[in-house]
């Protein structure tokens, strides 16, 4: 999962970017980068760490341009190297820089036909490298005469048609503009903005609505399903739908964690649906759980906050606030390696035993994934003198890896895979554990919203809706796991 920007503007959007990239921070902590169109040439700024830490005042003042594209990245595969930041570029044709979300899920076999079929050489381990090439070699063999946007819209429907799993993407094409374009299915989030100035309009494309909401741009549209968007030098939008695009299937995960709140997606309110979340989850405590003694509910920050506050009224249990979060600590699911990941919670967060001594708590988090967290935070609840700790999770279990972009590839890293509730629960040292119901999740994000024809929920279900190659999953166990991840990174 990362967090993308691009901005078309009438004045310098280097500022605009930077704020932006700080907006989406929580989409990816790993690395940042920038990369501005200025009278022809792309001038870049990237590297490891966050938004503040990777740009200062020099790196700023180099980002000439009234036009650009930002990348928060978050350490999924082909994220252990600085030279693996994005945006990545290439030379040809005419000069292109893309920052991509998502994940693909035939990039090696991708990787080796680009290198025999089109001549095309992939320096890093990134899949987004693949994605840039497979585009620039689409783009290559329709420049006949020139790049006008009925060519840029059939590369970009020749790169769906080769490429398989989920992608947004925004791209500075030189010479040309701002593209940006969003995976068959929809899986991952691309938003389109605009405003007007004395200039004349600028236009914005960004993973998720509240970057719009803060820098003064008026939500136009989500971009669609197989949809690429193109603003041209000239201030020119043009919009596109490949004969490609299926049924719209957004990541589920979304909007269970990894969007801010504030946020809309796909005509979806983040805040209400975990609102939902909140209340279908205490529906299902009232069913399986009638004569509880539960004496007070008390939320994992931050995602959890929402559903957790209608879940203690619906339950008529006092809602506290238990455990405090030192904000200057990163979101722990998103850092690699397991040690690091443990390590953080007890830096990350402190009980207040005021509210835990000699009480039954019920903790809601938003999912449980690893269970390191989980684990540590029940045993701080004890720790603060908790007579029994129960734990919610807003989301089913997490049983199989998520190949889309989201960091759970490995199967056995999964606290939930192959155990059942009960196993889980002694795992991790509750006195009972409920989790959502699936069917229950994906109603409560639905909402009203009947357009959408359902969700990618594999990681709750294992149900792929691109489809895998053989042995995908095998492969992607034995490469991806935090043990082989982090040994890559000792040898870097």
């Amino acid at each position: 999962m990362c967090g993308i920007v691009g901005i078309f503007g009438r004045s310098p959007v280097a500022a605009r970017l930077y704020d932006a990239l700080t907006i989406l921070q929580h989409r990816g902590q790993d690395a940042a980068g920038m990369t501005t169109l200025d009278n022809g040439r792309m001038r870049s700024a990237r590297g490891m760490g966050l938004v503040r830490d990777v740009f200062g005042a020099r790196s700023m003042a180099g980002l000439n341009g009234d036009c650009g594209i930002g990348h928060v990245r978050y350490p999924t595969a082909g994220c252990d190297r600085p030279d693996e930041a994005q945006p990545m570029y290439v030379n040809s044709p005419c000069g292109i820089s893309l920052g991509h979300n998502g994940n693909l899920t035939n990039s090696e076999s991708l990787r080796d036909e680009l290198f025999r079929a089109d001549r095309r050489h992939i320096n890093t381990e990134s899949d987004s490298e693949v994605l840039l090439n497979c585009l620039a070699h689409e783009l290559s063999s329709r420049t006949g005469n020139g790049l006008e946007p009925e060519a840029i819209f059939a590369a970009v429907d020749a790169t769906h048609a080769r490429v398989r799993g989920a992608y947004a993407a925004v791209a500075l094409i030189a010479g040309v503009g701002l593209l940006g374009f969003r995976d068959p299915r929809g899986i991952r989030p691309l938003v389109l903005g605009q405003r007007q100035s004395s200039q004349g309009t600028d236009y914005i494309l960004a993973s998720e609505s509240v970057v719009l909401d803060i820098l003064d741009f008026e939500l136009v549209a989500d971009v669609g399903p197989g949809e690429s968007v193109l603003i041209t030098l000239d201030g020119q939008l043009h919009r596109h739908t490949s004969e490609l695009a299926q049924p719209h299937t957004p990541c589920l995960f979304e909007y269970v964690y990894f969007a801010r709140p504030d946020t809309m997606l796909d005509d979806i309110s983040v805040y209400k649906a975990r609102l939902r979340m909140g209340e279908a989850l205490a529906r299902r405590i009232l069913l399986e759980w009638p004569d509880h003694d539960i004496d007070v509910v008390i939320p994992i920050p931050d995602t959890s906050r929402t559903a957790c506050l209608p879940l203690a009224h619906m339950l008529g249990v006092k809602y506290r606030e238990g455990l405090i979060k030192n904000r200057y600590i990163g979101r722990t699911f998103i850092m690699p390696g397991q040690e690091e990941r443990a390590r953080s919670v007890r830096r990350k967060l402190n009980a207040i035993s005021l509210e835990f001594r000699r009480k039954n708590v019920l903790l809601v988090d938003d999912s449980i994934v690893r269970g390191t967290t989980s684990r540590q935070i029940i045993q701080m609840a004890r720790e603060a003198g908790a007579r029994k700790v129960y734990l919610a999770s807003a989301a089913p279990p997490v049983r199989y890896p998520n190949v889309y972009g989201i960091d759970m590839p490995a199967a056995s890293e999964l606290i939930a895979s192959g155990r059942t509730v009960e196993q889980v629960q002694q795992e991790i040292g509750a006195d009972k554990l409920i989790y959502q119901d699936l069917d229950d999740l994906e109603r409560a994000v639905r909402g009203k919203n009947t357009r959408l024809a359902g969700f990618d929920s594999s990681c709750f279900s294992g149900r792929y809706v691109t489809g895998l190659e053989d042995g995908y999953l095998e492969a992607l166990e034995a490469s991806r796991s935090d043990s082989v991840r982090m040994a890559r990174r000792a040898g870097a």
